[in-house]
């Protein structure tokens, strides 16, 4: 069990199944036993300390070594759950985060941090054997390695995210050339540790990057001297110029080829219009690790809002590949109340067949499959190798549902082309974090 006296409020409800049958699971209250030895028993309260998520024994009592080395403390957690319920007890100043984990992907477990207020700020680092570093670094990690690592890589992520947490003052570069749109942007994300350096112009942004080093970046793409899209090309041309996160910030509707090329640069991609300053904001707060509960009131409830709407999910097609009614209702039932399109395939052939009919229609495109394994006359296995067989298909995201989260089931579904992976019965909030992970933006 864990210590007593850490301070650290308890974890709140688990989330519950998405199987209409299951009951609520209870709430977790204490990290689980540490089964690799590191340092929580000893943990003062208040006490600094680095949290790996990582089910390789071996690899995680390297992560704890080169964390104790670095002079911090040090708890260990080889389970996803256990990770999210140690980093809510803990609040560690720093995660390491493994993706390829036994109860759940590491890439929904990212998203779970950094939807959750009290853990949102907390620096991740990615370590895995798996390059999903796109994936990752848009949900907030502040960096990526592929595994194998060396010491010294290890060591400077370390420092890298101390230093994260510790910094007071943050600096957004804010690149807007229409005055009235500028002084907005710096009413709404100034704060008394945020500071906010306005400029009009690409060749005013260039100067200011050779100059100082920024938290994150808020950039339109119209811009008097050269557009958006080519002060970026210009950033990564220039070796003495800092490349901070990037939030493109535009008024302008954007084609996909403009878009693909657009994210080769940029975190996140917002389109300006009602609701648009709180997504922004949301967007800003989490590249720049702050602590929500140390906003004025007023933005913490624009945040509050931006998360609650998941408009990532509105009008979007999802094609649930599933032969069990009961998952098809439980499914359905938590995603079309967030304004997701559901379509229906019993098996894998009616998955191939709901795709085709799907091509060539923008009313009726499939943005992203859940695809269930066990299902008669074409399992799962055989519908995603159908599917990255066909060119057109290749980039579209599927989520497989596996009947258990067994190494091997994993690695079955990777190989035949999934994106990512979620063993039933599924949980709901693993399930929109992964949506939401995949989701084409």
């Amino acid at each position: 069990l864990a210590p007593s006296g850490t301070g650290a409020a308890p974890r709140a409800a688990a989330p519950r199944s998405a199987t209409a049958s299951s009951p609520p699971r209870p709430a977790i209250a204490e990290a689980a036993p540490a089964t690799i030895d590191d340092d929580r028993e000893g943990l003062a309260a208040g006490g600094r300390c680095v949290l790996v998520i990582e089910d390789d024994a071996d690899f995680a009592t390297i992560l704890r070594d080169v964390a104790r080395e670095t002079g911090f403390a040090c708890i260990v957690a080889q389970r996803g759950d256990d990770g999210l319920a140690a980093a809510a007890r803990y609040r560690p100043v720093a995660i390491l985060l493994d993706i390829n984990l036994p109860d759940q992907s590491g890439l929904g477990v990212l998203d779970q941090l950094k939807r959750d207020p009290q853990t949102r700020h907390i620096p991740v680092h990615v370590v895995s054997i798996a390059d999903y570093a796109q994936q990752a670094l848009e949900r907030g990690a502040i960096g990526y390695a592929v595994k194998p690592v060396l010491h010294a890589q290890l060591v400077e992520a370390l420092r890298q995210m101390e230093a994260k947490s510790l910094s007071r003052l943050r600096t957004v570069l804010v690149v807007e050339d229409n005055a009235a749109q500028l002084e907005s942007l710096r009413q709404l994300l100034g704060a008394d540790d945020v500071g906010i350096v306005g400029v009009d112009s690409a060749g005013a942004a260039l100067e200011a990057l050779q100059t100082c080093t920024f938290d994150c970046m808020v950039l339109d793409l119209n811009l008097p001297d050269m557009s958006g899209y080519a002060l970026l090309q210009k950033m990564a041309e220039r070796e003495e110029v800092a490349f901070p996160p990037v939030i493109v910030y535009t008024g302008r509707a954007l084609g996909r080829d403009e878009e693909q090329a657009l994210r080769r640069f940029s975190r996140s991609i917002i389109i300006k219009d009602a609701r648009s300053p709180e997504r922004l904001l949301d967007e800003v707060t989490l590249f720049l690790h702050q602590m929500e509960s140390t906003l004025p009131p007023d933005r913490q409830r624009m945040l509050r809002a931006a998360r609650d709407r998941d408009a990532i999910l509105e009008g979007r097609r999802i094609l649930l590949a599933e032969d069990d009614v009961r998952n098809i209702f439980a499914v359905s039932s938590v995603l079309e109340p967030k304004g997701a399109k559901i379509e229906i395939a019993r098996n894998g052939r009616e998955a191939l067949e709901a795709l085709a009919r799907s091509e060539g229609s923008t009313d009726a495109a499939i943005d992203l499959v859940l695809m269930d394994i066990m299902m008669p006359e074409m399992d799962g296995y055989a519908a995603m190798r159908e599917i990255r067989a066909r060119p057109e298909w290749r980039r579209l995201p599927i989520i497989a549902l596996t009947a258990k989260a067994m190494r091997d089931d994993q690695e079955k579904c990777l190989a035949a082309g999934a994106n990512d992976y979620i063993a039933k019965p599924l949980d709901v909030d693993r399930l929109l974090s992964l949506i939401r992970v995949w989701m084409p933006r």
